[in-house]
């Protein structure tokens, strides 16, 4: 085999050689498992016996999953849009050249490094019945209230996934911001648009894969805001903040891993066929 074939060769492999302890690592600890989570789907957890769709028709007709998928649903729904538009305006706000941007930086990011149990405890001196909130309200002449007994407990964990996570999508759209070239804002300004106008007609269309990747990063950590729902609430909250991961805690916990079994491939599905879907229409593009 000549020399220069045999160097291709090589380095044609060596990108393969780097990328093997995660490829392993995920096939390992993701692939692997999943795959026997979707083999137990179809089979009873007591006597191995294959039961087909058996366990995913007793997921679907659970009142405790459909309340638990509701309200996941209504908590992507609510927070998605509201996180990507104001870590949209962060990112934007820190690119621009003004004075203290470095501390308004920082005040975005602080979040992230506060752990999850020093937030509860922040919020249960807020919101608990004796709490500082309640006690403003009481020093105002307005009714008190238990803030995480009821509805409004929902937009609690809705404040709380937006605050924690809004530093780690304006880093995500800064890196967007970054790979936009400088000539088109030059050009816009050398045709007279504005400042309005140049965000909506150059900005955003340079956005749109950074937006699909926020997209999905947000929903995945919408996920796991399980952390402060229950360390607030516990095991059975109030229902407005029942969600898809208080459900599989109570179903580990009584060991019912069959419907954790199905759930975890319908939850799996609903969230990669989308995405598969909508890869597929931008690569078409």
């Amino acid at each position: 085999m000549p020399r220069t074939k045999r160097i291709c060769i090589s380095q044609n492999k060596k990108p393969w050689l780097f990328l093997a302890p995660s490829l392993a690592g995920t096939a390992l600890f993701v692939l692997i498992p999943f795959a026997d989570v979707v083999m137990r789907s179809f089979y009873q957890a007591v006597g191995g016996r294959f039961v087909g769709l058996e366990n995913f028709v007793q997921v679907w007709n659970s009142q405790a999953f459909r309340l638990a998928v509701r309200n996941t649903l209504r908590f992507i729904l609510v927070c998605i849009p509201s996180l990507m538009a104001f870590s949209l305006w962060a990112a934007v706000l820190v690119t621009a050249a003004f004075k203290g941007g470095n501390v308004y930086k920082t005040t975005i990011l602080l979040p992230l490094a506060i752990p999850v149990a020093s937030v509860v405890l922040l919020w249960k001196m807020l919101f608990y019945p004796q709490g500082l909130l309640n006690q403003l309200v009481a020093i105002l002449g307005f009714g008190t209230r238990d803030w995480l007994n009821q509805n409004s407990a929902f937009y609690v964990l809705v404040f709380t996934y937006i605050w924690k996570n809004t530093g780690y999508d304006m880093m995500l759209w800064l890196a967007g911001l970054d790979g936009i070239p400088l000539e088109l804002y030059e050009a816009a300004r050398v045709d007279g648009a504005g400042s309005r106008q140049i965000f909506y007609y150059v900005t955003l269309p340079c956005l749109k894969s950074t937006a699909f990747l926020v997209t999905v990063l947000s929903i995945i950590n919408s996920f796991k805001v399980f952390r402060e729902a229950y360390l607030i609430s516990g095991d059975y909250p109030h229902e407005s903040i029942y969600m898809m991961q208080h459900l599989f805690n109570n179903w580990f916990v009584s060991l019912d891993i069959q419907k954790m079994s199905a759930a975890s491939v319908m939850i799996e599905s609903s969230v990669l066929i989308p995405v598969i879907i909508w890869i597929r229409r931008r690569n078409k593009k």
